[in-house]
């Protein structure tokens, strides 16, 4: 039975518009215009319990307001939403115990207060027996490296260390679900390791289901089983890795080193995409070359040292997909 249920949801927002300058803002006291945003325009989709889904699109494309209605935090103006058989904004008390939601630019520990007070709080909120706040807590602290953080204010913290701690005050009250809208953003990469392998553990080791939002895809590559791709408020895609890349292109990538450096290599059913020094990448249409055939006709005009093939990288993917949903 799917975990999450999205049906024909829709929803809109109303925007204030004003003209620049001092004149403009005046008009605008007087006239006042609005226009219509249709940030979700009728999508669905389903989640079963142990899912990692990344759910990716452009800026502004409805990540967020999709997250926000799963969550309860928004209305939507039509369409069905069940998660674990509850309406998220009806029974928003049971909701939010059975789910963790963490947004990458905004935390929900408390500033000025250190990180362990911040925990306290939050077990009174979500109402946790005091030995399964225990038990979870120091759970979280040792996956998370968090025990010299206990006693920091959050607002001494990095981004990387409150993203963690935040991670962890999502966890607190053991959810089944957990919704992470841009947890790396703005991470380097040791934290955004940090963070990938703590996710991948707790689903893992949980069976806790997560619904990832983001802009990097090395998150989705590490993570996710399936993506769900948004534009416009519409599901464009809902499939695999794989399925992905099937639709945007066919391509491989031929990297290849050479022994000399500075030679050209020249071939009709490839591309060269650039040189590195002694590197040389080139793309080809494996519907129009075999890999084989065309490694048999480099490495007989050229000495190759080394070489390899793989799929383009997903950064490139999203980006040619991203270019395909402009209008």
């Amino acid at each position: 039975m799917p975990q999450i249920v999205v049906e024909d949801l829709s929803k809109t927002f109303r925007v204030a518009e004003r003209r620049p300058g001092l004149l403009g803002a005046l008009w605008g006291v007087v006239h006042r215009r609005h226009r219509t945003v249709r940030a979700l325009d009728g999508i669905s989709f389903s989640v079963e319990p142990g899912e990692i889904v990344g759910y990716i699109g452009p800026n502004g494309a409805g990540k967020s307001t999709t997250v926000k209605v799963l969550s309860g935090i928004l209305v939507p103006d039509a369409g069905r939403v069940e998660v674990m058989g509850r309406v998220p904004w009806k029974q928003r008390i049971a909701h939010v115990r059975q789910i963790g939601v963490v947004f990458g630019q905004r935390t929900q520990l408390w500033w000025d207060l250190p990180v362990v007070e911040s925990f306290e709080l939050l077990r009174d909120i979500y109402g946790v027996a005091q030995q399964d706040y225990v038990r979870a807590r120091d759970e979280l602290v040792e996956l998370l490296e968090l025990a010299p953080l206990l006693d920091v204010p959050v607002r001494q913290l990095s981004l990387g260390h409150r993203m963690r701690c935040d991670l962890a005050a999502a966890l607190l009250h053991s959810p089944s679900l957990l919704c992470l809208d841009e947890p790396t953003i703005g991470l380097d990469a040791v934290a955004k390791l940090a963070v990938r392998d703590f996710i991948r553990r707790i689903n893992r080791d949980r069976g806790v289901t997560v619904l990832l939002t983001t802009h990097d895809m090395d998150d989705i590559e590490a993570l996710c089983q399936r993506v769900l791709v948004i534009n416009e408020g519409r599901i464009l895609l809902d499939g695999t890795l794989d399925e992905l890349r099937a639709r945007v292109t066919r391509e491989r990538w031929l990297t290849v080193d050479l022994v000399r450096e500075g030679e050209e290599i020249t071939d009709p059913e490839a591309t060269v995409i650039r040189h590195d020094g002694h590197r040389v990448h080139l793309r080809f249409d494996p519907d129009q070359v075999s890999a084989a055939d065309l490694i048999a006709r480099v490495t007989a005009d050229h000495a190759v040292s080394d070489l390899f093939v793989e799929n383009p990288p997903i950064e490139e993917i999203i980006a040619r997909l991203y270019a395909e949903m402009r209008p």
